[in-house]
């Protein structure tokens, strides 16, 4: 029997945008123990119900996980900036999922030393955002990070919140060209759908987003087709790893926890990849306010630009990427003290496998 996503929508106001590693609890995590069944329930935390976590949500629905004698469940914090990651910190997750640059973060935020995030799984491997002109508005079809950032200077641009991925990837494309967000009227929200109003409404001319919104604002003629493809533009980049604190999963049944997780991913990752028609039924069931056609179209743009990966396996450079963009951004400042490939990811539960 298929498991069924469950999620905990989060309000705005219940949790902070920036990390707080005043409330973590991390340093003294355990891994959860297994009921009397032995299965082991677990939480992730997501910034945001977004279609591009597809596997992992597949890996729930298609009993993935429980095959493998876990419960997992998905808590979305929808207050955007880092509430995922404090989630995590403050022990109300077991992990998260979202760049790895975050486990950068927390490194850079905690003078002790006492708390490690790591990445141990990868979920998407490009970078999934598109940035896409009103109605109306003239905008070329660019291919290179160079060109975008000189025609952004002077635009008006709508993108997520500060902190967020998305947000990163503006200021880092700006950042290459020697520009910052002073060169550009910036509006920033939390709500991934406040773009469509805000564009309709002639407040911006240009979005960075990601889906389904590009697709839901094409549809509604709010914009035109994506004219920039981060996914095109940056290649591989660890956009969405799942991330746990190094005390969850080193000690007790914690290795076992972690392997069997690493190894549902896999199996999902592969079963995207190779069925069409599963990941299309998941994502169909669990964005039942999208309209079919808006999920097909999605899906066919996810797999033309190889959104998800392989295996679950991080490489070094997309996850240098992933930092590269938060230090261009200025959300990541650890200049003093740099976060390497292994401050942020152990993949010894995907070499394990």
């Amino acid at each position: 029997m298929s498991a069924t996503l469950r999620r905990i929508a989060v309000g705005t106001g219940a949790a902070v945008a920036a990390l707080s590693l005043a409330a973590c609890s991390t340093p003294g995590a355990s891994a959860p123990a297994p009921n009397a069944d032995g299965i082991t329930s677990i939480v992730i935390a997501e910034p945001v119900h977004n279609l591009g976590y597809l596997p992992l949500y597949v890996a729930i629905d298609e009993g993935i996980f429980e095959k493998h004698g876990l419960d997992v469940s998905v808590t979305t914090q929808s207050s955007g900036g880092g509430a995922h990651v404090n989630a995590v910190l403050a022990g109300q997750a077991w992990g998260y999922i979202g760049g790895p640059e975050h486990n950068g973060f927390v490194k850079a935020q905690d003078s002790a030393g006492d708390t490690e995030i790591k990445a141990i799984a990868n979920v998407v491997n490009r970078g999934n955002v598109y940035m896409v002109a009103a109605d109306g508005v003239d905008a070329p079809d660019i291919t290179n990070v160079e060109d975008a950032a000189a025609f952004l200077e002077g635009k008006s641009i709508v993108t997520g919140a500060y902190g967020g991925t998305p947000n990163s990837i503006l200021r880092y494309i700006l950042d290459q060209g020697g520009l910052t967000t002073d060169d550009i009227t910036l509006i920033e929200s939390a709500d991934a759908a406040a773009p469509l109003a805000i564009v309709s409404q002639g407040q911006a001319d240009f979005a960075l987003i990601a889906e389904p919104i590009v697709t839901q604002g094409v549809e509604e003629g709010i914009w035109q087709d994506p004219f920039i493809s981060v996914p095109g533009i940056l290649g591989d980049y660890a956009y969405s790893t799942i991330n746990v604190p190094v005390a969850s999963y080193a000690e007790d049944n914690g290795p076992e926890v972690a392997q069997a997780f690493v190894d549902a991913i896999s199996e999902a990752l592969a079963l995207v990849k190779s069925d069409r028609s599963v990941a299309e039924a998941v994502a169909t069931a669990q964005f039942d306010n999208l309209d079919p056609a808006v999920i097909a179209s999605v899906l066919d743009k996810a797999y033309a630009d190889d959104l998800w990966p392989d295996d679950a396996t991080i490489s070094e450079p997309a996850a240098a990427l992933s930092l590269a963009v938060a230090r261009g951004a200025g959300a990541l400042t650890d200049s003093d003290d740099p976060a390497t490939f292994a401050d942020v990811v152990d993949l010894q539960f995907v070499e394990e496998k």
